[in-house]
């Protein structure tokens, strides 16, 4: 086991590394992190000093209670802090911009609203390459990450699509509609069906959190909040196959 951890500092196979020494020696050496769990309350010189580098390096930090520390550990020896590596460095937006102009096609974004379940966005991911979409955006905080999880859902797919992190979603939604795309929000009650949104332009979907769907300000600037025909009892989808069903609505208008 011990010959297993040594090495350069990178990740377990599940993406996450453990003890104060690893995560200190993982952000020296330029890795990827994803995110940085450090325990709450905890006044240590070394924690200050791992979260303080982390902040510079553009990491998000998050200060988490032993018992989720403990639960996340795999050796049981977290020392307070736990690291999650991220599989590929994130792009800017400006890079997906950039490859759908450098294909000659309108943009296809999609834009996870606080997407917390690694799963859902490794699968969301992995249609966004199936569909042909440009890139896709996530939040910096309450969201998940590029990790090894969302990996292996995806099925490959990380390494194809870019993925874009922003520290705010309305406003990079904004700043989309200024550059000409439409944004079209998922939405139960939405008032625009689906099948009567017009997609074959520039254009950003918007898919919500497995739970509470989109924030308020982020539904508040959709161009058009979208409904999905609901025939059985339930009146949700799983947040992936919602972004699987307007994707593939997209492709098929597209190739119309």
């Amino acid at each position: 086991m011990d010959q297993e951890r040594k090495g350069p500092p990178t990740a377990e196979a599940d993406g996450i590394i453990e003890g104060r020494n690893a995560v200190i020696e993982a952000l020296r050496s330029g890795a990827t992190i994803d995110k940085i769990y450090l325990q709450k309350g905890e006044t240590d010189k070394t924690l200050g000093h791992i979260a303080s580098r982390a902040r510079a390096a553009g990491v998000v930090v998050v200060e988490a209670d032993r018992r989720k520390l403990d639960a996340m550990s795999r050796t049981h020896a977290h020392q307070g802090v736990i690291a999650l590596a991220a599989v590929r460095e994130y792009v800017s937006v400006e890079d997906i911009l950039r490859t759908a102009e450098d294909r000659g096609e309108a943009p296809l974004l999609v834009i996870c609203d606080e997407i917390s379940d690694p799963h859902n966005l490794g699968a969301i991911i992995r249609t966004a390459e199936c569909a042909g979409a440009h890139g896709v955006v996530i939040p910096k905080r309450r969201s998940a990450g590029l990790t090894a999880v969302v990996a292996k859902t995806s099925a490959g797919a990380v390494s194809h699509v870019p993925v874009a992190r922003v520290p705010n979603i309305p406003s990079l939604l904004k700043d989309l509609k200024s550059r000409g795309l439409w944004v079209f929000g998922t939405a139960a009650d939405g008032p625009t069906p689906l099948y009567d949104a017009d997609l074959r332009g520039p254009a950003a979907i918007v898919i919500g959190s497995e739970g509470d769907g989109m924030t308020r300000l982020t539904a508040e600037n959709c161009d058009f909040l979208v409904s999905i025909p609901m025939r059985g009892k339930l009146n949700s989808l799983n947040a992936s196959a919602a972004a699987a069903i307007l994707l593939y609505e997209a492709v098929r208008q597209r190739l119309g």
